[in-house]
């Protein structure tokens, strides 16, 4: 018999008018304005909302670039919202803690066109004002748009990786160059800080280098949680040595237990505990009061998403120009190496490949992920039935509308999953990586 496994639950988001969607703009139940996706309010009330769920964190994505791979030019993701614009999340992490107690708060921030000790220090700072509630994402910006506004060229993944290794190696050094009780605010003596008690990293690599200490106290953390998404050899020998949870887009669950698989056994080669490293696959719940009105809402959904809109997202997120392939063609017989990263998203559940048109739709009305249509007990019943088949340990959630589609997944199948036990009916912990390691 299948394992019985727990959930965990986050919630997907970006800071634009698009997240994983490319129909969220147009929707008839995303509100009208136009201009409320860059409003703090909307944030402050979606966090409200998964706090209010139980959720183990709210994760941002992003992207510095508009792209122009596809077709060369900046208009189709422009015309259609291709996750442009899209402001900076960081900036919200902060508002959205100071509205909330104890859901998580993370946002994807890359090593590529930074030093170590900025990157650091903002996510040592966070880390305080979260109260221990702040995810890092660790990417290394695989898009050439995003050198290019950085007057850089991009370099190849294993470069970017090992760089990578580095930046995470001073910044955890940095995070540990101040002890817990550094701080002595000792008036009469007078003494602020045991001078003692913080040290120099005097840190030499091959890209970076940093005399230290941190400037910033030690965090209730000793440092955000680490997220990560890569799902190539090192992208997964990564992940598996620094991740507290990765986020991976796997439509069929024997691709996600293979990836699951992979890294509990890297994790365990690297000295880790393998519970500690979770895997939150995508969802796109979508939910009906009957079956058959919700899959009008899917229709509905999907049908909103021109094909050229996910030839664009696709087309960024490989970093190579679709329109130059024919788009009755089956996807997974390319042999481009930009073309390999996301073979699993290519096929059918029976294994066969999608043409390129196929999954150039699929993109845009997911990225990739698996909608999981129904009823609340149907939705209920598919994301159980993935995650048993696929072995992870949760979700990372993403809407087809907001607002709404968040509220309609907290109000209708949060308590029918806590009803099965597969969800934690109260918080026990107080961090971020409490919630990621909580047992119920």
């Amino acid at each position: 018999m299948a394992e019985r496994t727990r959930m965990h639950l986050a919630q997907f988001m970006i800071h634009g008018p698009t997240w994983h969607s490319h129909a969220m703009w147009r929707h008839p139940k995303t509100t009208a304005h136009g201009d409320d996706w860059f409003r703090p309010e909307l944030y402050e009330h979606v966090a409200r909302t998964c706090e209010r769920g139980l959720f183990d964190m709210v994760f941002f994505a992003d992207l510095n670039y508009i792209s122009d791979t596809f077709t060369g030019s900046l208009d189709p993701a422009l015309r259609y919202a291709v996750q442009a614009p899209e402001h900076d999340p960081i900036p919200l992490l902060s508002f959205m803690a100071a509205t909330t107690k104890r859901v998580g708060l993370a946002s994807t921030f890359s090593t590529s066109h930074h030093h170590p000790f900025y990157v650091a220090r903002l996510f040592a700072t966070l880390d305080h004002l979260t109260r221990g509630r702040v995810g890092w994402n660790v990417v290394t910006s695989l898009n050439h748009n995003q050198a290019a506004n950085y007057g850089e060229v991009r370099e190849d993944n294993d470069l970017r990786y090992d760089r990578a290794h580095e930046f995470i190696e001073v910044c955890q050094q940095l995070w540990s160059s101040w002890d817990d009780d550094a701080v002595v605010a000792d008036r009469a003596a007078p003494q602020f800080v045991d001078s003692d008690k913080v040290r120099r990293i005097d840190y030499e690599g091959r890209f970076f280098s940093s005399r230290g200490p941190l400037n910033v106290t030690r965090s209730p953390m000793g440092g955000p949680a680490i997220l990560q998404a890569g799902t190539s050899p090192k992208g997964r020998a990564f992940a598996a040595r620094y991740a507290d949870a990765i986020f991976a887009i796997q439509p069929r669950p024997v691709d996600a237990r293979e990836l699951r698989d992979d890294i509990r056994s890297r994790a365990d080669d690297a000295g880790r505990n393998p519970d500690h490293v979770k895997l939150l696959f995508g969802a796109q719940p979508i939910i009906g009061e009957s079956e058959d009105h919700a899959i009008e809402l899917q229709h509905e959904h999907n049908e909103l998403v021109p094909l050229e809109a996910g030839l664009a997202i696709l087309s960024a997120h490989l970093d190579f120009d679709l329109a130059v392939l024919d788009p009755d063609e089956p996807m997974a017989d390319r042999t481009e190496p930009e073309l390999q990263r996301m073979r699993t998203r290519y096929l059918n559940p029976d294994g066969s490949s999608m043409t390129v048109a196929e999954v150039a739709q699929k993109h845009g009305q997911s990225v990739g992920l698996p909608q999981i249509v129904g009823t609340a007990i149907s939705v209920a019943d598919q994301l159980e039935a993935f995650v048993d088949e696929a072995g992870g340990d949760g979700f990372m959630l993403s809407p087809v509308h907001c607002p709404g589609s968040i509220e309609d997944f907290v109000d209708q199948v949060i308590p029918e999953l806590q009803r099965r036990g597969r969800v934690r009916i109260e918080y026990a912990g107080t961090t971020i990586r409490d919630h990621l390691r909580q047992e119920w």
